[in-house]
């Protein structure tokens, strides 16, 4: 204990921002989210937001402990595709039940399924339009009127990263018929 108290601390350090309270998912931020601490600069992330001003008025994606660092993957926005590979689209899918999302959260892998509208004496055919594919935000997270896409309804929304073979059959299938996921173990 005396060899500690006697040692000098390490002069280098990374001043980091991190949040001053839990913030949940879909949180609108504020720069009085946010303080400044000093970490050892291995522990410091190259993907950090460093000003908190541009953190002001984003969205979150995803929850934001406290004491966590913000990066872009946890904001609504491009960041949303960060790590991905190149060409990956955020497609926003309508479920046909808007309830079921509260079991999804983002990195949860799903299979999207198109029940297609047959007439009333077809029987209604299920296809699988892609999958697995991980969830990047959903509108049980927080989403709230007119703060994402410009609309005032985003009751059963969800966003999944899709290559671009499966964002061309996602794109548009809820005019096809009703969309459903099936939940996927990694």
């Amino acid at each position: 204990m005396a060899v500690q108290q006697l040692t000098p601390a390490s002069a280098a350090h990374a001043t980091v921002l991190v949040a001053v309270r839990d913030l949940a998912a879909g949180t609108t931020l504020k720069e009085t989210d946010f303080t400044t601490v000093d970490i050892a600069p291995e522990l410091a992330l190259t993907a950090q937001v460093e000003n908190p001003a541009r953190l002001a008025g984003r969205q979150l994606a995803s929850p934001l402990g406290k004491g966590q660092i913000p990066t872009d993957s946890v904001l609504l926005g491009p960041g949303l595709l960060t790590g991905s590979p190149a060409g990956t689209a955020a497609v926003p899918l309508r479920m046909a039940d808007p309830s079921s999302i509260q079991l999804l959260s983002p990195g949860q892998l799903v299979t999207v399924v198109l029940t297609a509208s047959g007439s009333y004496d077809e029987s209604r055919q299920s296809q699988v339009l892609a999958g697995p594919v991980p969830v990047l935000w959903t509108s049980a997270q927080g989403g709230k009127a007119g703060e994402w896409l410009g609309t005032s309804d985003t009751d059963g929304l969800v966003v999944v990263a899709a290559n671009p073979q499966q964002a061309e059959k996602l794109a548009g299938a809820s005019t096809q018929g009703k969309l459903f996921f099936v939940l996927v173990s990694p």
